[in-house]
C-alpha cells in the first residue's frame, strides 16, 4: 500500500510500524530510559536513609520525577533522525495528514518508553518500601501520566527541531507544562501507597491526556512545519 494511497489512519499505522522497527535497532537508545529510571531510584535510598517507612514518604516524589526525567531522555531523538535523513520532508510532502503521522511517532515514543516505564515503577517502587496492593495504582498512574508526558514532550521536540545539541532547550520548554502531570501523577501515586483512593487524580491525569492528543499533534505539525520551512 502507497502511502499516497492509504488513508490516514493506514499511513499513521505504517509510520507507527516504521519507528517501532527502527528502534529495535538502535537498542542502546531503547535502554538508556529504563537504565536512567533504575539508577535515579536506586540511589535515592542510598543518598536519604535505608528506613522504609521514610522511603515510603519520598517514593511518589522519587517515582515520578524520574520517569519525567527519563522519558526527556528520549524526547531528543523524536524527530531529530527523520529531520536529518529528509523523512520529515517526504512526510509534509506525502499528501497525508502530518498530524496523524507525528501523532504515530508519538505514540511509538510512548510504547517504547512510557510504557516500559509504567511496568518497571512498582518494581522501584519496591525498593523504597511501596507496599504491593500500590502496584495496580502505580502502573496505571504512570501509564496515563507518560501519555500526556509524551505528547507534550512532541511540542517541545517538533519546537527545537532546528536547534543544534536542542537537549537542554527541550527540557526549558517541556519541563513547565508538564508540572501539571507530575503533580497528579504524584498524588495519586501517594493515595495508592497509602490505600485510599486515587480515582480523583487519575482522572485528572486522563484529562491532561485527552487534552495532549487533541491538541499536541495540531501544535506539532504546525511546529515542524516552520521548521522545514
Amino acid at each position: 500500500m502507497s502511502t499516497s494511497s492509504a488513508s490516514p489512519l493506514d499511513a499513521a499505522r505504517l509510520a507507527l510500524s516504521r519507528d517501532l522497527r527502527l528502534a529495535f535497532r538502535k537498542r542502546s537508545q531503547l535502554v538508556q530510559p529504563l537504565v536512567f529510571f533504575a539508577i535515579v531510584t536506586t540511589l535515592f535510598p542510598l543518598a536519604i536513609t535505608p528506613e522504609l517507612s521514610r522511603l515510603r514518604d519520598v517514593a511518589p516524589g522519587v517515582l515520578w520525577v524520574a520517569a519525567l526525567l527519563s522519558s526527556l531522555l528520549a524526547l531528543e531523538f523524536l524527530f531529530r533522525d527523520d529531520a536529518y535523513d529528509g523523512t520529515l520532508e517526504q512526510y509534509a510532502l506525502s499528501g497525508q495528514s502530518l498530524t496523524w503521522l507525528l501523532f504515530a511517532k508519538t505514540a511509538a515514543h510512548w510504547l517504547l518508553t512510557g510504557l516500559p516505564l509504567a511496568l518497571m515503577a512498582p518494581l522501584a517502587g519496591m525498593s523504597l518500601g511501596v507496599p504491593p496492593a500500590a502496584v495496580p495504582g502505580i502502573v496505571a498512574s504512570v501509564a496515563v501520566g507518560s501519555v500526556a508526558l509524551s505528547l507534550i514532550g512532541s511540542v517541545g521536540a517538533a519546537l527545537t527541531l532546528g536547534v543544534k545539541r536542542s537537549g537542554a532547550l527541550l527540557s526549558l520548554l517541556t519541563l513547565p507544562l508538564a508540572m501539571p502531570v507530575l503533580i497528579f501523577g504524584a498524588r495519586a501515586t501517594e493515595l495508592a501507597i497509602k490505600g485510599g483512593g486515587y480515582a480523583a487524580p487519575l482522572q485528572l491525569l486522563g484529562a491532561l491526556a485527552v487534552l495532549g492528543v487533541t491538541l499536541a499533534p495540531l501544535a506539532a505539525a504546525a511546529a515542524v512545519r516552520i521548521n522545514l520551512e
